[in-house]
């Protein structure tokens, strides 16, 4: 027996060493293939960015020359040469209401508060859910599901805040302990909702923000729906998270890509339709498996729609970004096929296909919408 054992055991050397080979060859092929374009996409952009900043600190600064050398030489009726528009590089400035402005319990809040003083301090530093409750307890009105509106004035718009959610629990405390404050300072009435994915199945954002959608529908009668992802931190109050300006992407500046807008169907991060809006488009699409390609979609269904996007001004829509990895979520590979076909896929693919059965729970701060996800739950026929 013990000799049949040690001829079985007794491989040869070179066949250990090509597995070896052949494991590594395979590993590292499923690397590039799902990995690597979205890390070299990213430098890739970082590199450009560096161009883009470097070109228009060059024209500022050739502005501002002009401006200064040429002041009294103007012919054109402006301090700027040729009639340029100095506001294209600073921000335009906008008047807040003072501090002692008097709200009335019968009236419309109004969109420009004084507590709304712009930059937030960012705390990224981990902390638990019950530190967040200690942060905002019962008696500061904010009910079951953390639902909220003002009591001194009548909020102008009822906002339902959707957060796609997986294996993120480090992250949305620290989404609420800044994202609470910013929604009462603007006076808006707001609800979260997290929808968390279970399962094996690859992350499917946009199926989680259409299931999110409906279930927020069954609570009350919104004006508009914020898709918020839970590691974006906005880090200016004058954010406005009202319903006037829809559709808006409110993330237009994040840290991760230098406050520079990747391009300019860039959609994604923060951003918020009404609720007849989002209806008229059918919704995100659900085909999107894995990360990426979710959100020029939704771009596309907007303007098909006949809508176009707003964006706040200046350094009102930075970002800063929670460092993490996509913790095993791959790239979705088979996402610019359906891009092509975005057109013909928009009323087949979103609203109108889905199925699902929840499991829910109530949080203090939070709905949480559990759900299991598969492909089978949107089903799509030939187009």
């Amino acid at each position: 027996m013990k000799p049949l054992v040690r001829r079985i055991l007794r491989i040869p050397n070179r066949s250990i060493f090509a597995f070896i080979f052949l494991f590594s060859l395979s590993s590292s092929c499923l690397y590039f293939v799902y990995v690597a374009p979205g890390i070299a996409n990213t430098y890739l952009f970082m590199v450009q960015a560096q161009g883009i900043m470097l070109r228009d600190n060059v024209r500022t600064i050739g502005h501002m020359i002009r401006h200064y050398t040429n002041k009294n030489s103007t012919s054109n009726g402006t301090d700027y040469l040729d009639g340029t528009n100095y506001t294209e590089f600073t921000a335009q400035s906008a008047v807040y209401l003072p501090e002692n402005f008097t709200f009335s319990s019968q009236l419309p809040c109004p969109e420009k508060l004084p507590f709304m003083r712009g930059q937030i301090s960012i705390n990224m530093s981990e902390i638990s859910l019950e530190d967040v409750y200690q942060m905002f307890p019962q008696d500061m009105d904010i009910g079951r599901g953390g639902h909220w509106k003002p009591t001194d004035c009548i909020p102008r718009w009822k906002v339902a805040v959707l957060i796609p959610f997986r294996n993120r629990h480090e992250h949305l405390p620290i989404l609420f302990r800044h994202l609470i404050p910013m929604l009462q300072k603007q006076r808006l009435e707001f609800a979260f909702y997290v929808i968390e994915q279970t399962g094996t199945q690859t992350f499917n954002r946009a199926m989680l923000f259409n299931i999110g959608f409906k279930e927020a529908l069954k609570d009350r009668k919104w004006d508009c729906v914020i898709f918020h992802d839970v590691d974006h931190i906005p880090e200016n109050d004058r954010n406005y998270y009202g319903c006037g300006e829809m559709p808006r992407h409110f993330a237009a500046k994040l840290d991760k890509y230098m406050y520079i807008l990747p391009y300019e169907e860039f959609f994604g991060g923060v951003s918020g339709l009404t609720v007849k809006q989002f209806k008229k488009i059918n919704g995100f699409p659900n085909a999107f498996w894995g990360w990426g390609g979710e959100d020029d979609d939704l771009w596309n269904r907007v303007h098909y729609s006949g809508f176009n996007v707003s964006r706040p001004e200046g350094d009102i829509g930075k970002y800063k970004s929670i460092p993490h990895h996509h913790r095993g979520e791959v790239q979705f590979l088979g996402r610019y096929k359906l891009l092509r076909y975005s057109k013909e896929r928009q009323y087949l693919d979103g609203l109108s296909n889905l199925i699902y059965a929840p499991n829910i729970v109530i949080d203090r701060l939070y709905k949480n919408i559990t759900v299991h996800l598969v492909p089978e739950l949107a089903p799509v026929r030939d187009y």
